[in-house]
């Protein structure tokens, strides 16, 4: 049988149980030799009514089969599936990705392109039920990844996409973003966010133009994350491993600075955000949360989930009526202590007065 826990941790609580009994034990064995030690044998039987022992046992083991019983079903133990309708809301987000081969500049750790990667997985780990896409672009453009809420696709996909996944050099950030606004599955307003990462560089493809339609027309919001050192910069390797030197034009090495006037002019044109990482390592949660979150939401198609059938309510019912069982048995036991000590009042009153009579006897 196919069993899913959904709070396995709650296991422990098992150990309080077993530990409960254990006490239990240890005071009725405690117990019987305290009334040994200093109750006489014809009393014992009159202070101790026979069945107390038992009555005490049963009682701990109706207790602990209760709370073992509870505490599987706080481990929330399911089996057997069933099909649901479980409407989807959220976000559209697509992912413009730099793959041209500056973003291999290694003026941020690693380089420029696994600094990217990595910050879109950090913010792909932030989505509940939003969708995702990548379009990766250098003198080409390509959609990697279609919107999908199969993240663990889609970051597999993302490892593998580099400078080799176009065939062209060079950087067209104009392309790019027009082709992840035609990406989206939904033609109409709000809803939709393009998070770009690039060093900003572009070669005349009209990015601020091609960002600034799309927001008039279909109200998508850009957010540009721009990597690499704005002053300096970084030479760019001919290579992945570096082993073929670096890029020269005209004998001389060339090197890539982040134009960040590009992106912030894009995001401030799109009510968008201008996230200037360069050699940092920012933290894309808050990113997402502060500004790509905040797009409006809007519903999905229903999606049909095959789940597991909660069965807790089997193993909460019984506890509870153990418990039940338990109190009946406890108050019903202690009915005949009072009986017997109320017959011992009686029978030593009677004895007093006897006494007393006798006494009085003698004397007259």
């Amino acid at each position: 049988m196919d069993i899913q826990f959904g709070n396995p941790s709650s296991i422990w609580l098992l150990v309080i149980v077993a530990a409960g009994l254990v006490l239990t034990g240890y005071a009725a064995i405690a117990r019987r030799r305290a009334t040994l030690r200093f109750v006489t044998a014809r009393l014992r039987s009159q202070i101790v009514p026979p069945g107390t022992t038992s009555r005490h046992w049963v009682s701990a083991i109706l207790i602990a089969a209760s709370m073992t019983l509870l505490c599987i079903a706080m481990m929330d133990i399911r089996w057997g599936k069933t099909l649901r309708d479980v409407p989807q809301k959220g976000i559209e987000v697509m992912f413009v990705l730099d793959v041209s081969r500056s973003m291999l500049a290694e003026d941020a750790t690693p380089n420029r392109l696994s600094r990217a990667k990595q910050q879109i997985k950090d913010m792909v780990d932030e989505m509940a039920g939003d969708r995702a896409g990548l379009v990766v672009f250098a003198g080409d453009t390509r959609q990697s990844v279609p919107l999908t809420s199969h993240y663990e696709d889609f970051r597999q996909t993302l490892d593998s996409v580099g400078p080799h996944s176009v065939r062209r050099g060079g950087s067209r950030l104009g392309d790019a973003i027009k082709a992840a606004g035609n990406a989206f599955i939904s033609k109409t307003s709000d809803h939709k966010a393009i998070v770009v990462f690039t060093d900003g560089e572009d070669q005349e493809s009209q990015p601020v133009e091609v960002a600034k339609q799309l927001y008039a027309e279909r109200g998508i919001r850009i957010f540009a994350v721009g990597l690499g050192d704005m002053d300096e910069g970084a030479r760019i390797p001919e290579t992945d491993d570096r082993r073929g030197g670096f890029v020269q034009y005209e004998g001389q090495q060339v090197w890539s600075k982040m134009n960040g006037q590009v992106l912030s002019q894009i995001a401030k044109d799109t009510d968008g955000a201008w996230i200037p990482a360069g050699t940092r390592r920012v933290n894309m949660a808050d990113v997402y949360h502060s500004y790509v979150a905040n797009v409006e939401q809007t519903e999905f198609e229903t999606a049909k989930i095959n789940a597991y059938i909660p069965r807790f309510q089997w193993f909460a019912a019984p506890a509870l009526a153990l418990l039940l069982l338990e109190v009946w048995l406890s108050t019903r036991s202690t009915r005949p202590r009072r009986t017997t000590a109320n017959q011992l009042s009686s029978k030593s009153t009677q004895t007093s007065i006897s006494g007393m009579a006798s006494a009085l006897d003698v004397v007259s």
